[in-house]
């Protein structure tokens, strides 16, 4: 149990569980923007469509009307049953832009991480200088500012 909390500690402290929470706030705050888009402009200019009337998140299909209580009657208050579609439709269209949103941010994401690797691997991919030669008297790989080799003690000439 005690290395168990020694993992979670180590875990919490190198930022993973900071990262995703600034993460999550972070998601929340935009969704909150996206809603409050949807429903202030996107919904109302949808209603300017013809055959759109009002599109807001108040369309809905009552199935049972709301009952008042009356004690005298001796009838109980019911809430209203409604089928709430406009809202639904509000929804869609909330997570439609969320979506594409987030499609182009892990796309530019995706490129800026492929061009990174491609430079990477340029680097690697590049001639890198020398640092040995061959001996021409022994053929032995030795060391490229080496004047004498040190297998057979030949003196090398400068190139």
């Amino acid at each position: 149990m005690k290395k168990f909390f020694k993992e979670f500690k180590e875990f919490a402290i190198k930022g993973n569980m900071i990262d995703m929470a600034v993460g999550v706030i972070i998601g929340g705050a935009f969704t909150a923007l996206v809603t409050a888009f949807t429903t202030n402009i996107v919904n109302p200019l949808l209603s300017l469509i013809p055959g759109m009337d009002g599109l807001d998140e108040s369309l809905k299909i009552v199935l049972k009307e709301a009952v008042e209580a009356d004690e005298a009657a001796g009838i109980a208050a019911s809430p209203e049953v409604a089928i709430k579609f406009g809202a639904f439709i509000s929804a869609i269209i909330t997570f439609i832009i969320l979506a594409f949103i987030i499609f182009l941010f892990v796309k530019s994401l995706n490129k800026a991480r492929k061009k990174a690797e491609e430079l990477k691997k340029k680097e690697e991919e590049a001639p890198k200088e020398p640092t040995t030669k061959v001996c021409p008297f022994c053929q032995t790989e030795i060391p490229i500012k080496a004047t004498r080799c040190p297998h057979c003690t030949s003196e090398l000439k400068e190139e």
